[in-house]
């Protein structure tokens, strides 16, 4: 099941230095589009359900440089649990294990110059201020250049 699970850059930063995502279970987000659905379309949305999850891991850490972090995996279906269903063709999803590195297959990261509309989205649930911002996608050989920026 390809999933997109909420991150942010010290976390991001965590992976590359452990080679895995830890932190079992995890809280991800997976299209689920259902019969007729457009099954793009709920990727885009579940990817961006994870944005709005990273939203709240950067009220935590008031320290990590505010740009949303969403990571997508590949992984097995018996890892990963379905828990809700969201919005449009999006459910929340539960890993039940570590993500190994090399099953990580991109992220997807806000550009540094949304920073001043991030704080403001983590600092205010429900904000718009993230609205408008699109992720931009990184390659897994790109990721280490991403955490030093």
């Amino acid at each position: 099941m390809y999933v997109f699970l909420p991150s942010t850059v010290p976390a991001l930063a965590a992976v590359l230095a452990e080679g895995r995502v830890e932190g079992a279970p995890l809280t991800a987000f997976a299209a689920d589009p259902g019969p007729g659905g457009d099954a793009e379309e709920a990727e885009y949305e579940a990817m961006y359900a994870a944005a709005e999850a990273s939203l709240a891991l950067l009220a935590a850490d008031p320290a990590a440089p505010r740009r949303r972090v969403v990571l997508s995996a590949n992984l097995a279906d018996h890892l990963v649990a379905r828990e809700a269903r969201e919005a449009g063709g999006v459910v929340r999803v539960r890993v039940t294990g570590h993500i190994p590195l090399k099953r990580l297959a991109s992220a997807h990261v806000d550009d540094a110059d949304a920073a001043a509309d991030i704080a403001r989205a983590a600092e205010d649930p429900g904000s718009d201020a993230a609205d408008g911002h699109e992720l931009m996608w990184y390659a897994l050989q790109e990721l280490p250049h991403l955490v030093k920026e």
